[in-house]
């Protein structure tokens, strides 16, 4: 499973318009689910936030990366579950032909290994959810405030039921 990446590389998800480069980077050997899927679970997101991107990028990482992450960009040292970082603001009403990256999400699978495990859930849907909840992040969604916080989880919550509809949670290998 401990694959260096995948890059699927112009995949519709707009079939008028639009194409989408949503490359998969894999660096951690503790949940092994098929990155191909991550692409799909990804699109289905984008899909039903009406959101255009040309690219976006997501890794998993092992803890040591992510509280590095966390440390230097939040001043935080501990292992959280995922850090997304926004690159460019959504496109509408702008020049369709503008290159717009979406950005790039950091997910730790080992996080939701252990919170799964310590809340009798599943480890796999635990990471589908932070893929979820990182898209919404870099779609302007924020949970810094509690108004927001709940209308981002109800978001969360709708991709979730839309996904596991879709049949899109993440599966081992």
């Amino acid at each position: 499973m401990h694959s260096l990446g995948l890059c699927v590389n112009k995949v519709a998800f707009n079939p008028l318009i639009t194409f989408v480069q949503i490359h998969v980077y894999n660096k951690q050997k503790n949940l092994s689910f098929p990155l191909r899927l991550v692409k799909k679970i990804a699109d289905a997101v984008i899909k039903l936030e009406n959101q255009s991107c040309d690219e976006l990028s997501i890794y998993f990482v092992t803890p040591l990366v992510i509280s590095q992450l966390h440390q230097q960009y939040f001043n935080d040292p501990s292992t959280t579950d995922c850090i997304s970082f926004p690159m460019d603001t959504n496109n509408q009403g702008e020049e369709p032909e503008k290159y717009r990256i979406l950005g790039e999400i950091f997910v730790c699978p080992q996080t939701a290994f252990e919170y799964a495990k310590k809340h009798s859930g599943d480890p796999y849907e635990e990471c589908t959810l932070y893929i979820v909840h990182g898209l919404l992040h870099l779609m302007g969604y924020e949970d810094t405030e509690r108004k927001k916080k709940l209308i981002m989880r109800k978001a969360e919550k709708k991709h979730m039921v839309n996904l596991k509809k879709l049949n899109l949670l993440l599966l081992p290998k």
